[in-house]
Order: structure tokens, then sequence, then C-alpha cells
């Protein structure tokens, strides 16, 4: 926080250094309270609570480590009492597992509900289940009952979850979240727990905002966003909220109003695989040594190596933060496995940085029913290197994202992300498509685009109008099932060795996660029959361009169009 202009504070809630801090077991908040007045008389309040189902049931002031007492403090002393505005509103904490995330729900809104001075008015802890809101719900319900001077004050109705202020008949309810039990409420404080839950269910980023919507006329409410990370890769209104809290966190966004606290690796620590190392488990658990045994994570971890890489992933996601790339399953296609090393990602490649990279592109497209998705893929010989890049989009009509339910909260990412288009009608799949790969014949780099021998037929019509047809052999059908199998070997051998280059697209990295191969006789098959419900239009699509691009194409631009004496 800079010096005050104008009597107003100034702030920010970027913090740029964060990856020093967080390896200093620093305070990741990066300004004081903006009043301290009031953030001191709320830690007066939250200090006070007992934390009853530790030994001897100590007190918050002894209980808390200094980076709740931060995070509570940022909270409350961003109230101003002569506006009546809280200044800073929204909260995101994303936190490991068994750090005291739940009693320090209950403290927080505990406190909120006592300082209140709004007669009637809604405090709402929402939980994605039942039983999540019953395990939020016994900390609050405990701290008030070891507590007389509470237990005068406030009324506990456990048959409802609900807890009243006798003075001001303010209300604290945990409620089990949907449609129905947020409609309607008129908030001052709202706390959502486990918001990498909610990431999986579609419409949830709707309900959030009606049950946040009293926030408009109450100008001291406030929202927190609690969560451990996702046991999948995130998805829905979770990937939402941490992608916006860590472009806030890094700076890349400015919005004062919103204050994040990420308990994450850094890149540098990630990449050393350093997570791995117990030395660094603190990173993630701010309260190792007191909720946090490390003794437990140690052998929660020798567990995970012995039970294998799925149980890995599931402990570093859920005990060090650790984001899952890609949700692999047991009879994954092998080049999952590497798929997401740093050396076979490359997240600024475009479609037209790979046209400035590269001296050949080929093309594929795949696509099924009204409900599949359509698939583009193309793939670059990079000059000089020849490695393989690799680029995908793909698009959906609306009957995909009705029939579809279980992806929907997938698709909604993929849209953010611009790399799925939802069509009002046919053909503006296929229309799509065509200006792609007019874009890369317009750059004297097309050597092709492979299809489903099925074919589309559409699709093939519409490329005509540009001169891309069968007779001229830019046009290929791709045999499917066990003849694509040498393809996929390829593929597979590329990506293994860092020659195969990706733009670390979810839709794709999605895509390539939902593969599931069928070993055969004499080879292994990956198909849309075997992949069930679960997506592989956007890979199937490049592995049709990679078969065009396993013939090694000839380059047609001279070398001197590459240096810039003509133009193109």
């Amino acid at each position: 926080m800079t010096a005050p202009f104008d009597g107003q504070p100034v702030w920010s809630t970027a913090c740029p250094d964060w990856e020093r801090r967080i390896v200093a077991s620093e305070s990741l908040v990066p300004f004081a309270p903006l009043f301290p007045g009031e953030a001191a008389a709320a830690m007066d309040v939250f200090n006070g609570l007992r934390v009853v189902d530790a030994p001897g049931s100590p007190m918050m002031a002894d209980a808390a480590r200094p980076w709740v007492k931060d995070f509570v403090a940022s909270i409350f002393g961003a109230y101003d009492p002569d506006s009546g505005r809280r200044l800073v509103n929204e909260f995101f904490l994303l936190i490991s597992k068994k750090n005291t995330k739940s009693t320090t729900a209950a403290g927080i809104m505990l406190t909120a509900l006592i300082l209140n001075w709004r007669e009637s008015a809604e405090f709402i802890i929402l939980a994605p289940t039942i039983e999540i809101a019953k395990n939020s719900f016994d900390p609050v319900r405990d701290m008030i009952r070891k507590d007389p001077e509470l237990s005068d004050l406030l009324l506990v109705q456990e048959h409802t979850r609900t807890v009243t202020h006798r003075l001001t008949n303010a209300t604290l309810k945990v409620v089990a979240a949907d449609n129905d039990t947020v409609g309607g409420k008129k908030a001052v404080g709202i706390l959502v727990d486990e918001l990498w839950i909610f990431g999986k269910r579609d419409g949830a980023e709707n309900m959030l905002r009606e049950a946040t919507g009293g926030l408009a006329s109450r100008p001291e409410g406030f929202v927190i966003y609690l969560t451990t990370q996702s046991d999948e890769p995130p998805r829905g209104v979770f990937r939402t909220k941490l992608l916006y809290a860590r472009g806030v966190r890094d700076g890349r966004i400015t919005d004062r109003k919103f204050l994040p606290v990420i308990y994450e690796f850094p890149d540098a620590l990630l990449k050393e695989e350093k997570h791995k190392d117990p030395a660094y488990f603190y990173i993630t658990n701010p309260n190792l040594g007191t909720s946090v045994d490390v003794e437990f994570l140690e052998r929660e971890y020798a567990k995970a190596l012995q039970d294998g890489e799925d149980s890995v992933r599931g402990f570093l996601a859920k005990h060090l933060n650790v984001e899952i790339g890609m949700a692999l399953r047991s009879d994954r296609w092998a080049g999952a496995d590497y798929w997401l090393r740093a050396q076979n990602v490359d997240r600024a490649l475009t479609l037209r940085r790979m046209l400035e990279r590269c001296d050949v592109v080929t093309c594929g497209a795949d696509g099924g029913g009204a409900d599949d998705l359509f698939g583009f893929g193309a793939i670059g010989r990079e000059k000089i290197t020849r490695r393989w890049l690799a680029w995908c989009k793909a698009w959906a009509h609306p009957v995909a994202l009705e029939r579809r339910k279980i992806n929907a909260t997938w698709y909604e990412g993929f849209v953010k992300d611009e790399d799925l288009q939802v069509i009002t009608d046919y053909p503006e799949d296929i229309d799509g498509v065509v200006e792609l790969v007019e874009l890369v014949k317009k750059a004297q780099l097309f050597a092709g685009i492979g299809l489903d021998v099925i074919g589309i037929g559409a699709l093939v019509d519409a490329l005509d109008v540009i001169d891309v047809t069968q007779e001229n052999g830019l046009i290929e059908g791709i045999s499917q099932g066990y003849k694509l199998s040498g393809t996929i070997k390829t593929v597979e051998r590329k990506v293994i060795d860092g020659s195969f280059v990706h733009a670390g697209q979810p839709l794709l990295n999605w895509s390539v996660s939902n593969a599931k191969v069928e070993p055969t006789r004499n080879a292994f098959l990956i198909t849309k029959q075997a992949s069930g419900k679960a997506k592989i239009d956007p890979l199937m699509a490049m592995l049709n361009a990679a078969v065009l691009m396993e013939r090694n194409p000839q380059a047609k631009r001279s070398v001197y169009e590459d240096r810039g004496l003509r133009k193109f």
C-alpha cells in the first residue's frame, strides 16, 4: 500500500514477487489492512474463537498461523466505516488439503455475523454437497458452544444448519448449493467452499452469479472463494476464477477489489521437480507442523509412488496444489504421458505463427454427427529444426451442448479460450475449416488435407471452391482403424523424443486425455467408439494431418520468399 491520496488509501492486490515470498514463507497478502482499526476489531473477535477439534481447544490467537491472520485481517480491514463500503470485496484462497480451511471459513463467517450492523442480514457458506455443508457447519457450531457468551448471543439450529444473531436477527446459514437454494438470496457475505467441485457442474457460474447478486445493494458485502486444487484438469467456474486470480496476482489484470492468495509452486520449482521433494512440501502447506503432519505427507507420497502414476497425480493435486494438466486413463495412449512436458509445449504457438516458422503445413479434419465436435488440426514442419508443430480448433452445434451435458463445463472453457466455436447452424463449421485451409494455402505452405475415408461430402464440396480437390491431390481420404496405428506410433515417438510441439491448448490436451487405446492382434487402435462420450475429434483431425506430414512433403515456397525478397 502507498500513501493515501485525498484521504483514501491507495493499494494494489497484485503480488508480482509471490514466488520469492512463497519460498521464504512470507505473507502472500501484498498490502497492510486498509483500515487498521477495523482489522484490529475483527481480529479481537476472530482470535477469541476456539478450535474445538484441536488438542486443548486453543483460541485462534494461538492456533492460527500468521498467514491465516493476514488473510482474515485483509478481509475485515478493507471495510471503510465512514462510507460503509468494503474497498476489497472479492477474495480467492487456494490452499492445500488439511490446512484448516474449514476452521478458517467458520471463523471468518462467525466474525462477520458478530460484527454485522445490518438488521436481518444474511450470511451464507455455500457448499457443493451435503457432506461438505456438514463439515463446514460443525466448526461453526462447536465454536459457539465452546463460548458461553457466544451461546447467549447466537442461536444454533442444527437441523437447518443456521445460526441466528439474537440482537440483529442476522443469520449465518450453511447450504448445499443448487439453483433453488441460492435463488433470490440477498446475502451480505458469501463464502463458497471447495470451488473446484462447482467447476465440474454445468450452470455453476450462473448459480454463483445468482447467489452473489445481493452484493449490488450491499456495499459492505463480500464473497470469498476457498478451494483446494482439482483432482482433474481445472474446468468450469473454478478454472475461470483460478486463471483470473493468477492474472491479478501476477499483475496482468488490474482489479483492486479482488484479492488472490494462491499457494502453488513457482514454475521453476515444478520444472526442477522440487515439488516431489519433501523438503519443499511447506510451499503449499503453510500449516506444516500444526494441522499438517510432515510424516503423514511423506508416508502418503510413498504410498502413492507404490500405487502408480494416477495415485501420484492425485496426491500432488490435493496435498501440494499441483495442477493436473490431463486426466489420464489407465488405457491411455502412451504419448499422453509425455504430452505436457516443457519441451513439447509452446503456448505462444498459433496458426499464424506456425505459418511464419514452417516450410510446409498439412491439415486434417474430423467430425461425426450433430452431437460431436467438428475438429480441425494443422501440423507444420519447422524450418531448420524440422520439428512438427501442431495446432487445433473445433466447432460445435448447439445440439452437442444439449446432448452431452457431461462435457458442458469443458466446452465452456474451450469457448473462452477461443479454440471452440459454437455455431448457430450449419454450414458455419465447414466454412470455418475452409477459411483456415485457405489461410494456409495463401501462405504457399499447404500440402493437403486428410479426411476420414467415409468423408464429409459438404466439406469436400466447399473446399472445391478454393481449388482444394481430390483430383489435384490436395484432399486425401485417410483410412481409420488399424491402418492409422503406424501414424499413431510415429506421433507417439516424436512426442517422446521432443520433436513434436503443440500449443498447449486445453482443447487438444483434453482430446488426448480422452483417447482410449484398444490393442488388437497386430496393432492398436484409437477410435471414437472406444472413447465413447469423451470427445477426441480434434486429436483425430491432428492424426489425419500427421498421415500427410509423415510422407515428408516438399516445401513449395522459395528461399527468396522466406528472406522477404518476395511477397505472398
